[in-house]
């Protein structure tokens, strides 16, 4: 097997050390969890950690955008194809009870903000954050409605704001009270969708 470069080598410490990251602050939460206690866990020195993450709020917001990456990649994937809007939107509605309320994410995404709080420069990385995370939603919402030969009732932006704004807060809800239903959140998404006009 050929030896890393020293590029290839840094780029998988940087990965290891992010998956690491995210598995700890998803199990144990943003103070709980220190730069020293990934490093070990990762099998890395601190050396190794400060010098791809210079702050512990700097490693969660790639943990956080990681996340989002991989839980809107999931989303698009489930309601891409050529088969019936019920069809899909069940697909999402699997999706939705198994993942909005997720303790460990929303917990995290909740310590996070308040953290950020005080903290001008990292509630200008979150409020980036969110506009990203709004965007991804606002394309995967016009894609749903382009598919159905259906325009948005509201535009793009407006319709992701209100999904996200529903999924938080539910979100919240069932990590309180997993026996909420996550339907809310798919008949949202129907309605949206049943409200506006044909395409003409």
């Amino acid at each position: 097997m050929a030896r890393l470069t020293r590029t290839e080598s840094q780029a998988r410490t940087r990965t290891d050390l992010l998956v690491t990251a995210r598995d700890m602050f998803l199990a144990d939460g943003y103070a709980k969890t220190s730069l020293e206690r990934v490093a070990e866990e990762a099998g890395y020195s601190k050396g190794a950690v400060y010098s791809n993450f210079r702050t512990k709020s700097a490693l969660c917001l790639e943990v956080l955008a990681l996340i989002h990456e991989t839980k809107f990649g999931e989303v698009t994937e489930l309601l891409a194809g050529e088969d019936t809007l019920e069809a899909r939107l069940d697909r999402f509605q699997g999706w939705a009870e198994r993942t909005l309320g997720d303790v460990g994410w929303t917990m995290l995404e909740f310590e996070f903000a308040i953290v950020a709080r005080d903290d001008p420069a990292l509630q200008a990385a979150l409020v980036s954050s969110l506009s990203l995370v709004r965007g991804t939603v606002a394309a995967q919402l016009q894609a749903l409605a382009d598919s159905m030969d259906m325009t948005l009732p509201l535009p793009p932006a407006d319709a992701a704001t209100a999904v996200l704004s529903l999924g938080l807060g539910l979100g919240i809800q069932r990590a309180i009270d997993p026996s909420l239903s996550a339907r809310l959140i798919t008949d949202a998404v129907r309605a949206m969708l049943m409200t506006g006009d044909r395409a003409r």
